[in-house]
């Protein structure tokens, strides 16, 4: 990543600078949270977004959750003492589980989409797989050969419902492969977004 820290002004802000978190592929604006030079160290050296919380001082946005912020670009703006950051986020940006700190938790879940929400569930899955809970996704992620059983079974399955002709089958066998897919997808550190981002490169490309 090509960003010099030198375009950024600290002392207007007693150490700190204003950083607006962008979404790279839809331009929605996620969060705004400060940085100081460190977090912006770090957010270079990594490619992930750092941040400086009051509470817990250097932040890695989603250390823990797995919303990890992939940075795209970083811009400083006229007066050095905001940055834009263009990412691609691999959940949700709020604490609430919105995708965007801009609106509550109930009406983004009314709107977006139902793929996303579901690979956040599956982020989350990831993020705590050491937990008991008999969760079916985390039990797929920690066994290599059934993960991979299923995602051949689904994929059989779709096979088959489509060459019966079969609608209503169809749809359900889709929806199974495409989760199956999902979480083979997170196993190997990749996500939905990833997914999206790639099939824009594509269609950018014909």
């Amino acid at each position: 990543m090509t960003f010099m820290i030198s375009t950024l002004d600290f002392s207007k802000r007693d150490g700190f600078v204003i950083v607006v978190t962008q979404d790279a592929h839809t331009g929605a604006v996620l969060m705004v949270a400060q940085a100081d030079r460190e977090a912006i160290e770090r957010t270079i050296a990594t490619g992930e977004m750092h941040y400086h919380s009051r509470t817990r001082g250097l932040w890695h946005k989603g250390a823990t959750s797995g919303n990890v912020q992939r940075v795209v670009s970083l811009t400083a703006d006229c007066d050095g003492d905001t940055m834009l950051a263009r990412v691609n986020p691999a959940g949700p940006a709020c604490h609430t589980g919105a995708r965007t700190c801009f609106g509550t938790s109930d009406s983004e879940d009314a709107t977006r989409d139902v793929l996303d929400r579901l690979d956040s569930v599956i982020a989350e899955r990831a993020a705590t797989a050491g937990e008991t809970d008999g969760s079916y996704t985390r039990r797929l992620l920690a066994d290599r050969n059934l993960r991979l059983k299923k995602l051949g079974e689904e994929c059989a399955e779709l096979v088959t419902a489509c060459a019966d002709g079969n609608r209503e089958s169809a749809i359900a066998e889709g929806a199974d492969l495409i989760y199956h897919a999902m979480v083979a997808l997170r196993s190997v550190g990749a996500s939905l977004r990833d997914v999206s981002i790639e099939l824009t490169r594509r269609e950018r490309k014909v």
